[in-house]
């Protein structure tokens, strides 16, 4: 492939969105992307000469260099890497010295925590269709995850519990996913903020929002195929369920993960602006400033086709 697929818009601001960004997070309103090793960056978050080695641009360079210029424009990002693993000690000591003070992630906890019957897909081997022994196991995750994470928290914003779609087999009702989440959230650890993201719009009943009010636990308000509107999710008046806010903006709805990454990879320009959640991230940052709450939002690529370019527009 060649390297001009990988050039951006030219009209790209790096430095108005680093400002932006800036002014926000001195109110505590931190926005970022989900991920950060994007080539198709190149040019307006990253400056490709950086990563060349012998004139030639490396990508093994890229993906192990590139989080200290990210960290350069964006005060947060989302690790979507750790749903599929437990990173190593020695991998997080790596990740987190390359970030500044004052920076901080947001971390999805392994879905070895929060798969309760492993999809039937190449991915999963033998696992697939059978359930998960490790499903809300508080002290699996304590020990394999939190524990390591421990030493960095003052650089963590927010630890997400993502809760994939359900299938009719193993899908609970409301209730019963309220009843089994609250005694799990009972057991974890303080030192940190967690929020739950569900892709099961039927669980968005007063069960579920008074379980994580009870325990000051976020709601993530998530854009996503098979969920609500963000402003519809966001209308309902029990959704506020901590003293600080998330949001993930992933994909348009109705629109499946596989079809956003064939129409946008490499992910270099903004492709189908999304005006409603636009204005849904921007009623949520207002709403943060009027109630001085700390705010996590995080723009997937896969929303509009480009997430700086999603988030100039939407702080602009």
């Amino acid at each position: 492939m060649t390297g001009s697929l990988f050039e951006p818009e030219p009209a790209f601001d790096r430095e108005k969105l680093r400002r932006a960004l800036r002014r926000l997070a001195d109110e505590n309103i931190l926005i970022g992307g989900s991920s950060w090793k994007y080539e198709g960056w190149l040019g307006q978050i990253y400056t490709r000469a950086s990563y060349e080695v012998r004139g030639r641009f490396s990508r093994k360079r890229f993906e192990q260099e590139c989080l200290r210029e990210y960290a350069q424009v964006f005060p947060t990002v989302c690790g979507d890497f750790a749903f599929y693993q437990f990173p190593s000690p020695e991998y997080w000591r790596k990740l987190f010295a390359q970030v500044p003070e004052g920076f901080r992630f947001a971390f999805k906890a392994p879905e070895q925590i929060t798969c309760r019957v492993f999809p039937a897909i190449p991915r999963y081997g033998a696992q697939g269709g059978l359930a998960n022994p490790a499903f809300l196991d508080a002290g699996l995750l304590r020990t394999a995850f939190l524990d390591p994470l421990a030493p960095y928290r003052e650089k963590i914003g927010v630890l997400i519990f993502e809760f994939g779609a359900f299938s009719r087999a193993a899908r609970p009702d409301a209730a019963a996913f309220a009843a089994a989440l609250g005694p799990f959230l009972d057991r974890l650890p303080g030192g940190f903020r967690y929020a739950v993201e569900i892709r099961n719009p039927e669980f968005l009943t007063g069960e579920y929002f008074a379980c994580l009010r009870r325990r000051n636990v976020a709601h993530v308000y998530n854009a996503w195929s098979k969920m609500p509107e963000l402003a519809a999710q966001m209308a309902l008046p029990e959704s506020v369920t901590a003293d600080f806010v998330v949001s993930r903006a992933l994909l348009r709805r109705e629109r499946p993960y596989e079809r956003a990454v064939e129409l946008f990879a490499p992910y270099a320009t903004v492709q189908d602006p999304n005006p409603e959640a636009r204005e849904a991230l921007r009623t949520l940052i207002q709403k943060a400033r009027q109630q001085r709450m700390e705010a996590y939002l995080y723009v997937n690529n896969r929303l509009e086709g480009n997430a700086p370019g999603t988030i100039l527009a939407i702080v602009e």
